[in-house]
């Protein structure tokens, strides 16, 4: 049987999937069978799923972050940065204020001598 999306074959059991899940609707409600799916689709993904442990352990890694990671407070960060781009400009301004501008020399004109003299 080929189950490929597009095919005949497929579009009957996708239609079959989806009577029974309407009947099921109808027969025990609605949250009993939402809840039915999901059961079915946590078993469906567990079972495909070959190393379950190190699954679990990447999984609760997400879900629960370790005790050494730091959490970040935003709006502290951003204060000490603008506190720390602050200085950086006023050193600047103060560096730009003290340089010494080198006076300017006299150009001293000197006389050609001309061919005559």
């Amino acid at each position: 049987m080929n189950l490929k999306k597009g095919t005949p074959a497929f579009g009957l059991l996708l239609g079959g999937v989806l009577v029974a899940l309407g009947a099921l609707m109808m027969i025990i409600g609605f949250w009993k069978t939402l809840l039915l799916c999901v059961l079915f689709a946590l078993g469906y993904f567990l079972g495909t799923v070959e190393n379950k442990r190190e699954f679990m352990k990447i999984t609760a890694n997400k879900l629960i972050p370790d005790k050494e990671v730091k959490v970040i407070d935003l709006k502290t960060e951003l204060k000490r940065e603008q506190a720390v781009v602050a200085e950086k400009v006023a050193e600047a301004e103060k560096a730009v204020e003290a340089e010494v501008k080198p006076e300017k020399k006299p150009v001293r004109k000197t006389e050609k001598k001309s061919d005559k003299e």
